[in-house]
């Protein structure tokens, strides 16, 4: 069995209310094991047979769109891919880790696009693109930042987690 994190977009925030313990009941009833989730934000740790990424994250997805019926997607990571989005990070050594974080995306990265994106860009955010995923440094604040309706013009389904949240995941899995 190998150990993944799920980090799933929409949940607790705009109405999509779920509660932990039944998301980690919902799995576990479809083939997950040892389900643990890290604040009520749609972390999920958990084991199952090695498989591609790519398709337990659309399992989990229609798991909660069939259980719950919320519309999200999952961004699925082994132990070293969680690794990595921390270690990539090219603010985490010099922003705040409140600040700093890691956007995961749905699909890969269209890197043209999200160059174009940056230097059309004006906002106080440093940016930074990866593969899967961009990075952030909100370091003029999180709460204020136009960001977020800027992006909405990449068509993009994101999930967000700071680094704190992050090193905390892979703590947990480290344990």
């Amino acid at each position: 069995m190998t150990r993944y994190v799920a980090l799933l977009g929409s949940i607790n925030v705009g109405g999509n209310r779920l509660k932990m313990a039944e998301l980690r009941e919902a799995l576990e009833r479809e083939d997950f094991e040892d389900v643990e989730t890290v604040v009520a934000s749609g972390n999920v740790l958990f084991s199952h047979d090695e498989r591609p990424s790519a398709g337990l994250a659309e399992k989990l997805a229609y798991v909660v769109k069939d259980r719950f019926g919320i519309d999200t997607f999952a961004a699925v990571r082994s132990r070293d891919e969680l690794a990595a989005a921390i270690a990539d990070n090219p603010f985490a050594e010099d922003g705040e880790p409140n600040a700093v974080h890691t956007v995961f995306v749905q699909e890969p990265l269209d890197q043209a696009a999200f160059a174009a994106f940056m230097d059309g860009y004006d906002g106080p955010e440093r940016l930074a693109p990866g593969t899967h995923e961009f990075f952030v440094d909100f370091c003029a604040g999180v709460a204020d930042s136009k960001l977020g309706p800027a992006m909405r013009k990449l068509k993009l389904r994101t999930t967000a987690r700071n680094v704190r949240s992050l090193q905390r995941m892979l703590d947990k899995m480290d344990s």
